[in-house]
């Protein structure tokens, strides 16, 4: 069995397309199909359904493409670490992040690339959880910083960060400054635009509307929390979003930050890894940079 072969598997499990995954890998699509078919004689099972174009894999080459990404990312994993031996940490981090974490990523990057000045960042935003362990567990991410609820049964390493909070978004009417606090049940009788219902940062504020017995129904909904901050912006919509975007944005002019109580609500948020033996060399470089960036000291405050 060639590395080679598990290559070309793991492309076609990508392309789904036989000409997209040789493209992929640069070789000819006979190349690629006559790989595939000597590992199909190696381990005298079909992996692929075959017809007039890719149809699909076997439910043993379904089985096979997970054990290759794994056998792939540890040659990757390998190779790193020796490399990091020899002469620094290179290569390429990749990290996902949910909307509502990306400060948190931000927070972390930075210090990475000042501890491994030979490596770089490549950062997925805006993914729902559910991409983000599907992606963790093919290993086409290093790390992801998000929930701690949508990991926990998952068996992913977790490293908390900080603890998230909300905050009240409105218009400030001068000489108002708005009040200091607001409660979820009188947060709920404002015009709110939230984030997209399939969002595991929406979920969060249904689960705390919910513990309070009030309901809400926004009249806009976004994926992205800067359209949150533009939709308050233009005037006749609230929001509640993380404190955490506060320290991206301050809280713009024009604008109250009004914190969210009775109850205070938080959710954990930390950095979520494969769980692997040993840890790779890019994973624990990323642990060792999260450990000492003291990100919730740094998002404990919210800016004036």
């Amino acid at each position: 069995m060639l590395l080679r072969q598990l290559e070309y598997l793991v492309a076609l499990a990508r392309a789904r397309h036989f000409a997209k995954a040789a493209q992929a890998c640069f070789v000819s699509q006979p190349t690629l199909s006559e790989g595939i078919r000597k590992l199909e004689d190696e381990l005298g099972i079909p992996l692929v359904r075959r017809g007039r174009r890719f149809d699909g894999f076997t439910p043993e080459g379904e089985r096979v493409v997970v054990w290759a990404r794994r056998i792939l990312a540890d040659r990757d994993a390998m190779q790193d670490e020796i490399q990091a031996l020899r002469a620094g940490l290179t290569g390429r981090l990749r990290i996902g992040t949910v909307p509502t974490a990306a400060t948190a990523v931000a927070l972390l990057t930075q210090p990475f690339c000042a501890a491994n000045p030979l490596a770089t960042v490549q950062v997925f935003a805006d993914l729902q959880s559910v991409d983000i362990v599907s992606r963790l567990g093919t290993y086409e991410l290093d790390a992801a910083v998000t929930y701690h609820s949508t990991v926990a049964e998952q068996g992913f390493t977790f490293v908390p960060l900080y603890r998230e909070r909300y905050v009240l978004l409105i218009r400030r009417t001068a000489p108002d400054t708005g009040p200091a606090e607001i409660s979820w049940q009188d947060a709920a009788q404002y015009p709110l635009c939230l984030l997209h219902p399939g969002m595991q940062g929406r979920q969060v504020l249904e689960a705390a509307f919910e513990a309070v017995g009030v309901s809400v129904t926004p009249r806009v909904e976004t994926d992205s929390i800067a359209s949150l901050f533009a939709q308050v912006r233009a005037g006749q919509w609230a929001s509640i979003v993380p404190h955490a975007w506060l320290h991206v944005f301050g809280v713009p002019p024009g604008m109250h930050a009004v914190p969210l109580v009775r109850p205070v609500r938080t959710e954990r948020i930390g950095l979520v890894l494969p769980a692997r033996e040993p840890v790779s060399v890019m994973g624990q470089a990323l642990i060792d940079v999260a450990e000492r960036a003291g990100i919730a000291t740094a998002l404990e405050q919210l800016p004036d």
